[in-house]
């Protein structure tokens, strides 16, 4: 299965190599860079972090559902108060940094496998 990790920060994404080793993980910086990702990798699943350059999580995340609208999206947020905002976009599921491995896995089965 593919992960695209949609991170700014180098750290995260790296942590998100460790944990999902069962994935082949690639790794988007930017909304911009992850949405012309997303058209040529087509992943299983996609780790959105919203506050980053270029284009923000959001907007990335509504690109992604335009051309693909059974994109499975999790958005991956210090800020998950926000969730109904980030569920009317079309995310499946939030998930609050920091979280455990446990809860993320747990996460991606949800959506990914259902």
């Amino acid at each position: 299965m593919r992960a695209l990790v949609v991170d700014d920060n180098e750290d995260v994404y790296e942590i998100f190599k460790i944990i999902l080793q069962e994935f082949e993980v690639y790794h988007a910086r930017n909304g911009k860079e992850a949405v012309e990702m997303y058209r040529k990798l087509k992943p299983d699943i996609v780790l959105m972090d919203i506050f980053m350059p270029v284009m923000d999580g959001i907007y990335a995340s509504k690109e992604i559902l335009s051309m693909d609208p059974r994109a499975k999206i999790i958005a991956v947020t210090a800020f998950a108060k926000r969730e109904d905002v980030l569920k009317s976009v079309g995310v499946k599921e939030v998930i609050e940094k920091p979280f455990t491995k446990r809860e993320l896995i747990q996460i991606i089965d949800t959506v990914v496998r259902g």
